[in-house]
């Protein structure tokens, strides 16, 4: 799949009010993520080979951009050197796949990339949050069934050294 191919597909998905679709073929992962409220997409492909992002420029921190955290109620100032995982999508947030399941994850659990941290539910689809560093919880921002706008701060890590 080239450039091209590409493009002409994200242009498909915006103009079909899909959220999300996702390809895997051939060594190929393509996932193409839009949010119509802020008529953005994201876009990732990945190859065994090498990993390109073909994202648009976005008004708000991509997921996974290292940000420094606002201070806290306490007036204390937080580690600076954090990795926050955003929200994708518009939705409702939830720690885990039932209420009577254990959450994905809480402070200090462990993570790897790929380690699913939440869902977000949005249009009666549920989609997977996964971590995309190695590191350790330290700040849940957002709270278990209530919605999260695109670009709020879900997860706090500790980059693991």
């Amino acid at each position: 799949m080239n450039l091209k191919e590409i493009k002409e597909l994200i242009e498909f998905v915006s103009g079909k009010n899909i959220a999300e679709l996702e390809i895997d073929k051939a060594g190929l992962k393509l996932r193409i993520r839009t949010t119509h409220l802020t008529s953005t997409s994201t876009t990732s492909v990945s190859s065994a080979a090498a990993e390109s992002d073909f994202s648009p420029q976005e008004r708000k921190p991509a997921a996974g951009q290292s940000v420094k955290e606002p201070t806290s109620a306490e007036g204390e100032m937080e580690d600076s050197t954090l990795h926050v995982i955003f929200s994708p999508i518009v939705g409702t947030f939830y720690r885990a796949s039932s209420p009577d399941s254990k959450p994905f994850v809480e402070v200090g659990s462990q993570v790897s990339p790929g380690t699913v941290l939440c869902i977000i539910e949005a249009m009666k689809l549920m989609n997977e949050v996964e971590s995309d560093i190695a590191g350790e919880i330290v700040k849940i921002h957002q709270e278990n069934g209530k919605p999260v706008e695109f670009g709020q701060p879900l997860f706090s890590l500790k980059r693991k050294q």
